[in-house]
């Protein structure tokens, strides 16, 4: 992951009670402007993050939307499908991870 995709997802799961939403499954052809347009129909996104890899020029097909309440991400979970460009996204709530094993810091863990 790109050193500035690293910082964000760690700042996004520094507060365990901030409402955030992961997303699989985004089409290469969404950027991350799409993704906010589509969320904010629930509520106002604080944040929208979308990984490239430096490789391909590719985004990685995840990211992270972060709203300001627990009922804006309630209410984005509750619709059942989420398309764009023609594809279903697969939502889910991010759930903070407990440090397993010997492992010291988020930056060593995968999302």
């Amino acid at each position: 992951m790109a050193a500035s995709a690293a910082r964000t997802a760690v700042a996004l799961r520094t507060n365990i009670r901030r409402p955030v939403a992961f997303v699989r499954k985004i089409p290469w052809t969404a950027a991350s402007s799409e993704l906010r347009e589509h969320f904010s129909q629930f509520g106002h996104v604080r944040k929208c993050t979308v990984p490239f890899d430096k490789e391909t020029g590719f985004h990685r097909g995840m990211g992270w939307i972060q709203f300001s309440s627990e009922e804006e991400l309630h209410n984005a979970l509750q619709q059942e499908n989420h398309v764009i460009d023609g594809v279903k996204l697969h939502v889910q709530v991010q759930k903070p991870k407990a440090l397993q094993g010997d492992q010291t810091s988020d930056e060593e863990r995968d999302f």
